[in-house]
């Protein structure tokens, strides 16, 4: 009897270690879940490593990126060197934030050689890498999952479209002979610099030659030879689109070109496609005075913003810029760092840009994205 009293309790003993195997295993589970939960729902950890960090353009970005995050439940912790030259400190911030072990990672390299074994630490480790700005080029095959950036040939045709709509086609219509308009840009090897060219050109041209007027593109080899205006290398057109590029990048003498351009008696338009045109057109037209919007004035067209080239547009000396959308774009890499990390498909996001002038600059969805 007590044998089988004792062969009892055994057993019961038995079931009870399955019950609590059992129990550990349910356990597993929910704490799968809960993993699951956490980089699918509200508290994903995203480390964003930028350019910079004092500058405004930046505390833009940053803005966007805290409004996103604030709407997506997500966290961000956001660095970026002192300066755009701190490319070490930059490869340490990007370590750091890979030992965070984040669901995922944002990323405006300074220089990608410098990052690249740390890209590769990450790739290995499984974590999304989002570009922005200018992105990641030459990552790893795969290690980027996206990129958030404009689209700068875009940006070109926005400048050609809006200036065309609001001054040009009316100039260039009543003109009794051929018209000349200057591209200033800051050199002819930089991705963003050229393409802000090439889609001015190329816009400009298309709007020209729409109007039944005939265009001719001249000056630099590198944006002749690129530009879609089949008139290359002559100045045969209703309308000569001529592309100055200083031989070394300083104001000075990218002023002397604005002066150059503002002195050809046919000269009706210049557009600067970066900051630093814009800023020598203005050096260029201190003593000059031909910029404006009269009928007798060079009307001028720049991209970005600055204290300068802003001040320049709230009292007329240019018609408008372009300015890149970087509260935009701190959304769009939040968006987008949630979305890899719950293992969504993602791909390339335009950021966009906008056409500001004296009457709509200081709107709120504009003012936000001028910075100083």
């Amino acid at each position: 009897m007590k044998k089988k009293v004792i062969s009892a309790l055994l057993c019961v003993a038995l079931v009870g270690t399955m019950l609590v195997g059992c129990g550990k295993k349910d356990g597993g589970d929910d704490a799968s879940k809960e993993s699951k939960e956490a980089t699918s729902g509200d508290k994903l950890n995203i480390e964003i490593v930028s350019k910079g960090f004092q500058h405004q353009y930046w505390q833009a970005v940053l803005k966007g990126a805290e409004q996103k995050a604030k709407e997506l439940g997500a966290t961000i912790n956001f660095v970026g060197p002192n300066s755009e030259s701190d490319i070490a400190d930059q490869v340490q911030m990007f370590q750091s934030a890979i030992n965070q072990k984040p669901a995922a990672l944002g990323l405006a390299a300074l220089d990608t050689e410098a990052l690249l074994d740390s890209i590769s630490q990450a790739q290995a480790a499984g974590i999304p890498i989002v570009g922005f700005d200018s992105g990641v080029p030459g990552a790893p095959e795969g290690s980027i999952v996206a990129n958030a950036s404009t689209d700068n040939y875009a940006a070109g045709e926005v400048a050609a479209e809006e200036g065309y709509k609001a001054a040009l086609k009316d100039r260039i219509a009543k003109a009794d002979g051929p018209v000349r308009i200057g591209v200033m840009g800051q050199d002819a090897t930089a991705e963003s610099i050229v393409n802000r060219g090439l889609g001015f050109i190329d816009k400009l041209a298309e709007l020209v030659e729409a109007d039944g007027k005939t265009v001719s593109v001249t000056g630099n080899d590198k944006y002749v030879a690129d530009s879609k205006v089949e008139d290359k290398n002559s100045e045969k057109g209703d309308v000569i689109i001529e592309v100055v590029v200083p031989s070394q990048v300083t104001n000075e003498l990218s002023a002397v070109d604005c002066q150059t351009l503002l002195n050809k008696d046919d000269t009706i338009c210049i557009y600067g496609s970066n900051q630093h045109s814009g800023e020598a057109m203005i050096t260029g037209n201190e003593n000059l005075k031909k910029f404006g919007t009269g009928d007798d004035k060079v009307i001028g067209i720049t991209f970005d913003s600055g204290a300068n080239i802003k001040a320049a547009v709230a009292d007329g000396t240019f018609l408008g810029a372009v300015t890149q959308a970087p509260v935009h774009m701190g959304e769009t890499v939040v968006d987008l760092c949630v979305k890899a990390a719950k293992g969504e498909e993602v791909s390339d996001v335009d950021t966009g840009s906008q056409w500001y002038t004296k009457d709509n600059m200081d709107d709120p969805e504009i003012a936000q994205n001028l910075y100083d």
